[in-house]
């Protein structure tokens, strides 16, 4: 059970200390929007890059944009440790993933809440990860989706027909009152933006977040 705080939610003008803050989660959700994929611009390499460097846990960045085939691995090339692309925008996901493996970091394929999981089964030898939108990527502070709960189970389901070692994130909404719902259904990677920066203490909201998680294994 792994947590990874959005710092879509932090203070953008201090972005070292607020990653000290979150130190003990095991890495830093960092959302990367281009307003043309979704209506709505954060930051992109350069800032990614800084992050890298003084960032006291893995970098996990998730790209909302167009063109993840061209972009996508110069993220993992700045030393992301897990890197996650959109379906919806991916020309060649299995090429892509590979890409982002050789590159040194952990391949993830992202679905929007109205993408179905059925017709990308078969990546599932290419990826580290699977990625299910409990929220319409874009913004923070959404309400999350509990309709997203049986595609995670339609993830974890496959993945154990798979076999291999496929981690399952949501990102939505995830909170003290909806995680314990995301892994009954079978999640294992929660990226919380608000719940934990929202927090006077971003550290202990980190640990009860995990805590609860680990409770309701599937």
């Amino acid at each position: 059970m792994q947590i990874s705080p959005s710092i879509l939610s932090a203070d953008f003008a201090n972005l070292e200390r607020e990653l000290d803050r979150i130190g003990n989660a095991d890495w830093a959700h960092v959302d990367v929007m281009d307003a043309h994929f979704v209506p709505n611009l954060t930051l992109g390499l350069p800032v990614v890059e800084a992050l890298q460097k003084v960032s006291p846990i893995p970098l996990d960045c998730h790209l909302m944009i167009e063109d993840p085939d061209r972009w996508a691995p110069s993220y993992a090339e700045a030393g992301a440790g897990s890197v996650t692309f959109h379906v919806e925008a991916a020309q060649d996901p299995v090429r892509l993933a590979r890409a982002l493996r050789s590159a040194g970091a952990r391949a993830a394929m992202a679905l929007k809440p109205g993408t179905p999981f059925a017709p990308y089964e078969d990546l599932l030898p290419e990826l580290d990860m699977v990625l299910v939108m409990t929220v319409e990527p874009g913004f923070g502070g959404q309400s999350f989706m509990a309709d997203q709960m049986p595609k995670v189970t339609q993830v974890r389901e496959a993945v154990r027909r798979h076999g291999g070692e496929v981690w399952i994130q949501v990102d939505g909404g995830v909170s003290a009152s909806t995680i314990e719902q995301c892994a009954e259904a079978g999640a294992d990677v929660f990226v919380a933006g608000s719940a934990v920066y929202g927090a006077d203490d971003a550290a202990a909201a980190v640990d009860r977040l995990r805590e609860l998680a680990r409770s309701h294994t599937h």
